[in-house]
């Protein structure tokens, strides 16, 4: 049995039809090349000889939808011989919400798209039109309901501390997409990149981006939420590697973020729990695949109880769910 890896294709600016105020792509995916067919067969091919089997092709990094359509049937072709020989399970593609249609979502039927993520960012018209996105709230509603109708997984990309959100813009945001309620969700914290508007505006002070910490909290209650409504969180933050250390000029970056977030989750759910108790030494019980995220990266959590005077005891129990405690006074 082969390893299930997912191969993630990056198509850099292409198809995007506007200049998002915050972003860099070749930043964001350490690539300017334009991705070619060798690329995809090579990419394809490389995995298979490492034992990969069963995985998802996903084309990530421009509005895929938007591009050239000769340029995309070239793409689709070469990565769907590897679906038709049973090598991957199906086509993964990112893309705006303004370019969803009939008329493409027919082309994607028919070369094995198995999911469709859709960069919404926020929900708010606002937020949208003051970060340059080019389309609306109504877009996403539209674009999400064809692409249900269509059978594909939907999914959406959002992200925190947009220019121009105050919090409640992003908490309004959370809201919408559990109302509209996709299969996967990708939370990405603003960071300001070099060689965009949004590092001018920064450079200026007419944007402050939020702090790790803030983000990591604001994250850990949006986790949370998504995951009590039943939708797969399948990325936080920004992912390590290609030039984004590189390009990085500030805000909530951090290549562990998902962990940190995740440990926040349980430091909050233990703070809660332990209030008002006398007792000093507890034994908090979590789902044996969560202690590592409940002890907290490099024992921050337990270092934490310390300056409370707790000392905590992290222990396994497989009858607690993930992201729930128990406690042994």
């Amino acid at each position: 049995m082969g390893k299930h890896v997912n191969i993630a294709l990056f198509v850099p600016h292409a198809g995007c039809t506007h200049n998002c105020i915050f972003c860099n792509q070749k930043t964001i995916s350490g690539k300017s090349e334009i991705l070619s067919v060798n690329d995809v067969e090579n990419a394809c091919k490389t995995a298979l000889n490492s034992g990969a089997k069963g995985g998802e092709i996903a084309f990530f990094g421009g509005s895929f939808t938007a591009i050239d359509e000769n340029y995309m049937l070239t793409l689709l072709e070469a990565a769907y011989s590897f679906i038709k020989n049973g090598s991957f399970s199906g086509i993964r593609i990112s893309t705006r919400p303004d370019c969803i249609d009939n008329y493409k979502l027919d082309i994607l039927k028919k070369y094995g798209i198995t999911a469709i993520e859709l960069g919404c960012q926020s929900l708010d018209d606002e937020v949208l039109f003051k970060n340059a996105r080019g389309h609306t709230c109504e877009d996403v509603v539209n674009a999400s309901k064809l692409i249900r109708e269509y059978g594909f997984e939907l999914g959406h990309q959002m992200m925190t501390g947009m220019y121009g959100d105050l919090g409640k813009e992003t908490a309004e945001t959370v809201e919408r997409i559990i109302e509209i309620h996709p299969d996967t969700v990708r939370v990405y914290p603003t960071i300001v990149l070099e060689n965009t508007p949004l590092a001018k505006l920064y450079e200026k002070g007419e944007y402050v981006p939020q702090s790790l910490d803030y983000a990591v909290c604001e994250c850990a209650e949006i986790l949370l939420k998504f995951h009590n409504s039943g939708i797969k969180v399948i990325r936080l933050g920004l992912h390590s590697g290609g030039n984004v250390e590189d390009g990085y000029i500030a805000g909530a970056y951090h290549p562990a973020f998902r962990e940190l977030v995740e440990g926040r989750i349980y430091r909050n759910l233990i703070e809660e729990k332990i209030e008002g108790i006398s007792n000093k030494t507890i034994e908090v019980f979590v789902n044996s695949s969560e202690i590592s995220k409940a002890i907290g990266q490099k024992k921050t959590n337990i270092e934490y109880f310390k300056t409370l005077g707790f000392d905590i005891k992290i222990k396994p129990c497989e009858k607690i769910n993930r992201f729930e405690i128990a406690l042994n006074l």
